[in-house]
């Protein structure tokens, strides 16, 4: 992205963090292989700092929506703590292949990382670490459903394995999910709509929402009716 794009995406700002809006498609890191990733944008983001911010956690390169950045070494220490003791609050939009059967519910089910010929991939064991996510559905159409998120515990993968062994996969999932079939007509349609950071200890936990991206509002009419819902 330039400067002025990534700048664009700014959410939210203050002395010690920034929030941005991440786009989909664009890894947080580059891969083995190298390529384009969001953290040769950060630079962009400094505003007057003599170093650029950094990641205090991470979105999957397919997810869209709220990711949170350090602009400080104090600060990025606090964020990741407060991301590995689970204080941050984070909802999620996701569109569903299939239906819940209840409007509220909790996933509970632990995730082990898997390695096989095809590469790895998270899988729920037994044996695996804990995971919980809860959830409530927003608009239900004939096949498809749109729901609302919370993953209490951030494990890698968590919510798109939690939606998958439910019987209603992320769609757009390459891995877990229906992509493969459709691999050019769907993106994963995940957003990370809203975080909620009590970084002050004397504040109220600082808000920050992002907008549905586009092409998952598009998605979410074509299936549920714009009748339905309210982006």
């Amino acid at each position: 992205m330039t400067p002025q794009e990534i700048q664009s995406r700014v959410l939210y700002r203050d002395k010690r963090m920034l929030v941005v809006d991440k786009p989909a498609g664009l890894p947080v890191h580059a891969g083995p292989g190298g390529g384009v990733s969001l953290e040769d944008s950060l630079g962009a983001l400094r505003f007057g700092l003599p170093e650029p911010p950094a990641l205090a956690h991470r979105l999957d390169r397919d997810t869209s929506g709220c990711l949170v950045l350090g602009r400080q070494r104090s600060a990025l220490r606090r964020l990741n703590a407060l991301f590995a003791e689970g204080r941050v609050r984070k909802t999620y939009w996701a569109l569903v292949v299939g239906q819940p059967a209840h409007e509220r519910g909790r996933i509970d089910l632990p995730l082990r990382k898997v390695s096989g010929r095809q590469g790895w991939r998270m899988k729920a064991e037994a044996d695996g670490q804990p995971a919980l996510t809860e959830y409530r559905v927003l608009a239900r159409g004939p096949s498809h459903a749109w729901l609302a998120l919370y993953p209490r515990t951030g494990r890698t993968h968590q919510i798109r394995v939690h939606c998958a062994v439910s019987g209603w996969p992320i769609l757009g999932d390459p891995l877990y999910g229906t992509g493969m079939s459709e691999p050019d007509r769907h993106g994963l349609q995940l957003h990370a709509r809203a975080v909620s950071l009590p970084l002050y200890p004397d504040c109220a936990a600082v808000e920050v929402e992002a907008p549905m991206r586009a092409d998952m509002a598009r998605n979410l009419r074509a299936q549920l009716g714009e009748q339905e819902i309210e982006i």
